[in-house]
């Protein structure tokens, strides 16, 4: 059961990162020649190496902060239009996958 969780969650916030990069710099930029908004990436990578090695601690405060990138994907789906709604609802999809990996992972691991 924990490893599936362990790969949904690596996936999951691969992809988030993947897809801010694309987002803010080639699909749909907040401006014609991007932005500074690419810099939203950079926090993804804190628990990157932590997730991809199963450090439960990471996964703890991890799925805390991914409710951010939550957030920002709710705002941007119900505020943005054409392809920026559409890749703020793959933001909302990839945040929560993770999420619900990380807290099943936190659980399934924890001392007895």
């Amino acid at each position: 059961m924990i490893k599936p969780l362990r790969i949904g969650a690596s996936i999951s916030l691969i992809a988030l990162i993947l897809l801010c990069l694309a987002w803010e710099s080639v699909l749909a930029p907040f401006k014609p020649n991007g932005s500074l908004l690419i810099l939203k990436t950079l926090p993804l990578l804190l628990p990157l190496f932590g997730i991809l090695h199963g450090k439960r601690y990471t996964y703890q405060w991890a799925s805390m902060f991914i409710l951010l990138y939550f957030t920002e994907g709710v705002v941007r789906a119900w505020s943005d239009v054409g392809l920026s709604a559409q890749l703020a609802i793959a933001e909302i999809f990839l945040s929560i996958s993770f999420f619900i990996c990380a807290i099943y992972f936190a659980r399934y691991t924890r001392a007895k």
